[in-house]
């Protein structure tokens, strides 16, 4: 079983649908019963998140509304099914670097279509995230969330990488 960001890779997450990276997600979080162990998780997701170019992590780059730093760039990428949307992120803080890890797993070379239309607030309301952040963690998250949409869409556009 795959538990979560680990060993990804552009090509692997094109061949693999955002609900599949979801339930994997969902699977390894359901392994633990107490938010002390799924605070780990996170960590380790975060740990294993590809890292991110020095000279992306600009001023630009940076996610407002986030207490940590949070930087998040994209790019599209042809593939055999057609043109996918590849981000790349950071942050200076663990459990911030993992709810990073957890968003890039799910949006991450998936078509503009599918990154605008999937439902990441049920999503993070099954794990729990939702319940069990403090209000700024919760503000931060959905300010990554709304950058990564935002992306998305000017990608769609034909944008150059922001």
């Amino acid at each position: 079983m795959n538990t979560g960001p680990e060993g990804c890779t552009e090509t692997h997450l094109s061949a693999v649908s955002q609900e599949e990276h979801a339930a994997e997600i969902e699977e390894t979080f359901a392994l633990f019963d107490n938010w002390e162990d799924r605070y780990q998780v996170l960590i380790d997701f975060g740990k294993k998140l590809p890292p991110m170019k020095l000279e992306d992590k600009t001023e630009i780059s940076r996610v407002p509304g986030c207490q940590s730093n949070v930087w998040l760039v994209a790019d599209v990428k042809d593939t055999e099914s057609g043109p996918v949307v590849v981000f790349s992120a950071d942050s200076d803080a663990s459990i911030t670097r993992g709810l990073v890890a957890i968003l890039w797993y799910v949006f991450s070379g998936q078509p503009v279509e599918k990154i605008l239309t999937f439902d990441i607030d049920e999503f993070l309301d099954r794990l729990g995230l939702i319940a069990h952040l403090s209000m700024n963690r919760r503000n931060g998250l959905f300010s990554m969330v709304l950058r990564i949409k935002a992306l998305a869409a000017s990608r769609s556009r034909g944008a150059q990488e922001v």
